[in-house]
């Protein structure tokens, strides 16, 4: 393991501070945190005596900072030769601070200024690790997954090299700072924090690939559908790039007939279920799958945690359907055992519970046959695709009654051969 590298930037007329001192820094690891975390930054300079401010991209490779560009930019054009005097700010907003006096209205944040002359990169060794290390800043692992730059492109893009030598950092953190003759006032004060976080990757169109590990939300692993692999079935995330397999495998209105969503139209109507899931998975509110079928690869339905509380120890299984070529195989059982095998003995629960329509019969000793005991009857509990109300029998296994439930789905499954 690397030793952290605590020395200090040295401190220079520009970078030294004139006001609010106690702010400054010049922790140089700290500093290449904060351009580390960041993904744009202000890159400023002199065209013919007049200031210029771009935004760009950016990315730290040892004490060099990589400004992104264009070739035909007038601050890439006006970097060769003898360089191009800028200066960089990277600024990362941490929190809003509300006072009870408006004066006093503040901000937490951390900002890292540097200044110095960039070169225009021309090693084409270098210009292409920068490049590289650009695209894994975005995601690492990204560049193997992506083609690189060619030749006409290289030459269209123009990198600035800064070396980091005259850097400052300035932080604000903590809560309200105001006079104390104000903290009677009856206003509300405190911090709101801000914070970068993505949202739910939107493949383009025609993408079948799914969304790579390194763009999905980390979660506990209570909210994480990692991938379970059985004799009969495997269990993967779910995503948008399933829903093609998944509508040609179950559109059948036997399938969804005691689904909350109506037989899907097409495979962008199965898209749009897909879709609401993910955005379901997004809220932590489920954690869906897709099954396919161990032997084959096929796509052949879904399934999904649901009512997820790790306070209490507690998940629910449902939003479950299975294309009719796949029923009473040993893909249903085996699914059920791989979660709830998870949820006993990786996850700690406590209790695991079921939810069915009272009119579907065929579900109820599907779970009953699983070793769940019947709770009782959830009255107008769900609304139906037809837009009646259903009442719900609710089913629960605990951890006590799991031992015994899970010798006998081992007992059946042992019975049962892989569909081929």
């Amino acid at each position: 393991m690397r030793p952290v590298d605590r020395s200090t930037y040295p401190r220079t007329p520009r970078t030294t501070a004139s006001r609010s001192r106690d702010r400054m820094s010049y922790d140089r690891a700290v500093a290449h945190e904060v351009l580390d975390e960041a993904y744009h930054c202000a890159l400023a300079f002199t065209v013919d005596g007049e200031p210029r401010v771009l935004p760009t991209l950016h990315v730290r490779i040892g004490d060099t900072l990589y400004l992104h560009g264009s070739t035909g930019s007038r601050p890439l054009l006006a970097a060769r030769g003898d360089g191009l005097s800028v200066c960089v700010a990277v600024t990362l907003l941490d929190g809003l601070v509300y006072a009870r006096s408006q004066f006093h209205h503040s901000a937490n944040y951390r900002s890292v200024v540097a200044h110095g002359t960039a070169h225009l990169v021309t090693d084409e060794r270098e210009k292409a690790d920068a490049m590289t290390a650009l695209v894994e800043k975005v995601g690492a692992g990204r560049a193997a997954e992506s083609r690189p730059p060619n030749r006409r492109e290289l030459a269209e893009t123009a990198l600035l090299a800064l070396p980091l030598r005259e850097v400052s950092l300035r932080t604000r953190t903590g809560g309200v700072s105001e006079d104390p003759a104000d903290l009677v006032l009856p206003h509300w004060a405190g911090v709101v924090p801000l914070r970068l976080t993505s949202g739910r990757p939107e493949p383009d169109a025609g993408v079948t690939t799914p969304v790579p590990g390194y763009l999905r939300t980390a979660r506990s692993p209570w909210h994480e559908p990692a991938t379970m692999r059985g004799e009969h079935v495997v269990l993967e995330p779910l995503d948008l790039a399933h829903a093609d397999e998944l509508h040609a495998a179950t559109a059948e209105e036997e399938v969804w007939r005691h689904l909350g969503t109506a037989l899907p139209a097409d495979a962008a109507g199965t898209a749009e279920v897909v879709a609401t899931a993910l955005a379901a998975q997004h809220r932590d509110e489920r954690v869906p799958w897709v099954q396919r079928c161990a032997v084959t690869g096929a796509v052949v339905g879904t399934t999904s945690y649901y009512e997820v509380d790790p306070e209490r120890r507690a998940v629910a299984i449902g939003y479950t359907f299975l294309g009719r070529p796949w029923w009473r195989t040993g893909i249903n059982t085996e699914a059920k055992l791989l979660l709830l095998t998870r949820a006993f003995d990786e996850l700690g629960a406590l209790r695991v519970v079921w939810h069915t329509d009272i009119r579907n019969e065929r579900s109820q000793r599907a779970i009953e046959r699983l070793g769940a005991t019947r709770e009782g009857v959830l009255r107008m509990h769900r609304q139906r695709a037809d837009g009646s109300w259903r009442d719900t029998v609710q089913y629960a296994m605990t951890v006590d009654e799991w031992p015994n439930a899970q010798l006998a789905l081992r007992e059946r499954l042992r019975r049962t051969a892989p569909v081929a």
